[in-house]
């Protein structure tokens, strides 16, 4: 015979609780490097981090819109020096 035992550690609050979800994503090696630098500097994990970057990102994106995505012109003259 199975007993069932309540968590001692689960809210007793009515409220929904907000569910998490798994998203993969492929990285540049140096991206992938730079969140674990990040990640070990704030005593963080790199999907804290993640999550985290990309919380501030899509605010910034609701403010500003798609230009929040473009290069900047400074930034595509060293791309493109020729140019």
């Amino acid at each position: 015979m199975f007993s069932v035992v309540k968590d001692p550690f689960r809210k007793l609050s009515s409220a929904p609780v907000s569910r998490r979800i798994f998203v993969g994503i492929r990285l540049d090696p140096e991206l992938k490097k730079a969140l674990e630098e990040i990640a070990a500097t704030e005593e963080r994990s790199v999907s804290q981090i993640c999550e985290l970057l990309l919380k501030r990102g899509t605010e910034v994106y609701k403010t500003e819109g798609s230009k929040y995505l473009r290069p900047s012109a400074r930034h595509k003259k060293k791309e493109n020096p020729g140019e």
